[in-house]
């Protein structure tokens, strides 16, 4: 799925009840960290659920990079599952000029999602945004 399909499934959701299931959906889909790379190296912090993330970066020039992020909270896992669909397969510098403000607003995010979250959410993006390779 890409953004433009994200964005359009959620403009046929009719209120934040069904949003919310479709996030918990997507979370659903995504795939599972191996317990292995469930380390301090790879743990988000920002968020009161535990997220990890693992880099994995393509051999590629440029270097796109590929991740798998998992959490111990349902929703969150939907969450993460949208970073992929907005992050996953791109070049750092793609990954920069990504606008996650205007993406969090234009999906509706920031007025339905905790602060705690939100913040989540923002800690994932900057992440990715300042990794070194």
């Amino acid at each position: 799925m890409d953004l433009d399909r994200l964005y359009k499934n959620f403009e046929v959701l009719d209120n934040w009840q069904d949003r919310y299931r479709y996030i918990i959906e997507l979370g659903k889909k995504i795939p599972q960290l191996d317990e292995a790379d469930k380390t301090e190296e790879n743990r988000v912090y920002g968020c009161v659920s535990t997220v990890h993330l693992k880099i994995n970066p393509s051999q590629d020039d440029p270097v796109k990079i590929h991740f798998i992020a998992n959490s111990d909270a349902m929703i969150v896992n939907g969450l993460i599952a949208i970073m992929r669909i907005i992050y996953d397969g791109k070049t750092i510098d793609e990954i920069k000029a990504v606008d996650i403000e205007a993406i969090f607003k234009k999906l509706g995010l920031e007025g339905h999602l905790s602060p705690n979250r939100r913040n989540g959410f923002f800690s994932m993006a900057e992440k990715l945004r300042t990794l070194k390779l």
